[in-house]
């Protein structure tokens, strides 16, 4: 058997289920690069080196087929998945459309208090040369904007489409904080105002940039 436990670390968190938990953990180490292309995830081992049974972790390897970084294959179980330029090409351009109609629909109910805690997640980020740390400060107030739409599926479509690479693109990116930061901050502008249609396109913009950047980057390299 493979030893794969020091490749993963189950770190506990109460707001999560178990399975959340171990995709969180598989899911960072694959993106990572600890779990390469091709690599199969045998449910076994995994479920040993996280002291689970095998229940979270069917769970966890689903939930990452849908977020495209494992392909689940009839006999062999769990496949790492490769980078697909194209597949993160359609990943931006649905996240720009579908977030920018969330926020829209979002920013019109906001309280004070949220573009208060706008602020301070922006000041947070503007504050932080740990990549780690601005990853959670930006997921918090990507979900902070969207937070009042009111349509389910589009929040549901949203945080599968959030959730793998484009979490982690801070790690893959060169001065991706300090340009992240001065659009968040055009952002918080818009929103301050109650201009919808501006936050959504300003929102729309940044996705789109970000998506550009990441896979000129993976052409020339081939990777991330």
């Amino acid at each position: 058997m493979v030893d794969v436990g020091n490749k993963l670390n189950l770190v506990l968190e109460d707001k999560d289920t178990l399975h959340l938990k171990v995709t969180r953990v598989i899911r960072n180490a694959i993106l990572r690069g600890e779990f390469q292309p091709g690599e199969r995830l045998v449910q076994e081992e995994l479920a040993q080196a996280l002291k689970v049974s095998r229940m979270p972790v069917r769970e966890a390897l689903h939930k990452l087929e849908s977020e495209g970084l494992v392909i689940l294959e009839p006999h062999r179980g769990a496949i790492v998945k490769k980078v697909d330029v194209e597949d993160l090409d359609e990943i931006y351009y649905l996240r720009s459309q579908l977030e920018k109609m969330a926020v829209e629909l979002s920013v019109p109910r906001m309280t004070l208090d949220d573009i208060a805690k706008l602020e301070e997640l922006l000041q947070r980020m503007e504050g932080i040369d740990d990549v780690e740390r601005f990853v959670e400060a930006n997921i918090e107030f990507h979900k902070l904007l969207v937070k009042y739409c009111a349509w389910k599926r589009l929040l549901n479509f949203i945080e599968t489409l959030w959730n793998g690479l484009p979490q982690q693109t801070p790690h893959f990116l060169e001065g991706q904080l300090e340009i992240s930061n001065r659009e968040h901050r055009e952002i918080v502008e818009a929103v301050k105002v109650k201009d919808s249609a501006k936050a959504g396109q300003l929102l729309s913009e940044h996705i789109l940039r970000t998506g550009r950047e990441l896979m000129k980057k993976i052409r020339l390299k081939g990777s991330i």
